[in-house]
């Protein structure tokens, strides 16, 4: 047992011991995307990236070790006036990511602290910009000036903002009735004026085709009746090319002996039959000076023939 206590005592397992300590001390692991500050007798000596670094044992020390990887932080609700005096209630999400992690660690005692009131201040600057309409129709508008205006004031923080992000938008009770009723008389409206517009253009489609009908109607009259008269036309030229060609007939018949016996004949029976029509219809009847009447009207009519035919 004395032997053994010996051993383990001897210098040189002490010094083996010493030498485990401070290479354990001195040597050190950076994980990815992250970020050690080292101090030297309280004082910023370096920054040791991701790998393997080595520092001095009991004289330098870790002083803050910082992510470099994005990092969402949830922004508490709170209270906002918009430009029309309107009392919100507003809630976010916070995106952003350490640029420098000597700023972030001596610019700024608590970074996250500080970007997250620095989101609440800016969010209720940039509702009482708005009106409470315009909260709603430009939420991605409102996420974007607040990330501006918290990158703006957080450069000397080494923080990058890289997006906000509102989750609710809670108005009153009262606005949200008022709202309620808007929105259901904005329906009703629509309703109303799509129906007007639908009868709009029933009744345009109902004129639409009566008019096309009465165009129909008065073109079909229009044919029928150029039909009609194309067919009295043709039906007078030839009833006259009939008669013409009776004419031509009689006339080249009546050029003959025999057919100036005809027409005598003819002649004579007309003006008998002229005496019996005038004998009916009146109770005095005029009696011819002589028995030769009728043929004095055949000779008048055979001389007026005759001198027309010479004169031809």
């Amino acid at each position: 047992m004395e032997v053994l206590l010996d051993y383990i005592l001897t210098p040189q397992l002490f010094i083996l011991v010493l030498v485990v300590i401070l290479l354990k001390s001195s040597i050190k692991f950076v994980p990815q995307n992250r970020a050690y500050l080292v101090e030297r007798f309280g004082k910023y000596q370096s920054t040791k990236e991701a790998g393997l670094n080595f520092i001095v044992p009991f004289i330098d020390r870790i002083a803050a070790d910082r992510s470099l990887k994005e990092q969402a932080v949830d922004v508490p609700e709170q209270s906002a006036i918009t430009k029309d005096n309107i009392s919100l209630h507003v809630d976010g999400v916070l995106y952003f990511r350490v640029l420098d992690p000597y700023k972030a660690t001596y610019g700024v005692d608590n970074y996250v602290f500080a970007v997250t009131q620095l989101a609440q201040t800016t969010m209720r600057s940039e509702l009482g910009k708005m009106e409470l309409d315009k909260t709603f129709e430009e939420r991605d508008q409102l996420n974007t000036n607040i990330v501006t205006s918290i990158n703006d004031a957080s450069g000397p923080w080494g923080i990058q903002v890289l997006r906000y992000e509102i989750k609710d938008i809670v108005p009153p009770n009262s606005v949200m009735e008022a709202m309620e009723a808007q929105m259901k008389a904005e329906r009703v409206k629509r309703a109303q004026i799509l129906e007007s517009e639908g009868d709009r253009q029933a009744a345009i489609n109902r004129a639409e085709g009566a008019k096309q009908s009465v165009v129909l109607a008065a073109e079909a009259d229009k044919a029928e009746q150029v039909l009609k008269a194309e067919g009295e036309a043709q039906a007078i030229l030839a009833v006259a090319a009939a008669q013409a060609e009776a004419l031509r007939k009689v006339g080249e018949a009546a050029d003959t002996e025999e057919g100036q016996k005809a027409i005598q004949l003819d002649l004579a029976t007309k003006a008998i039959e002229a005496k019996q029509a005038i004998a009916k219809e009146s109770s005095i009847v005029l009696l011819p000076d002589g028995n030769t009447e009728a043929a004095s009207l055949v000779t008048q009519a055979m001389a007026i023939i005759n001198k027309m035919n010479n004169k031809d």
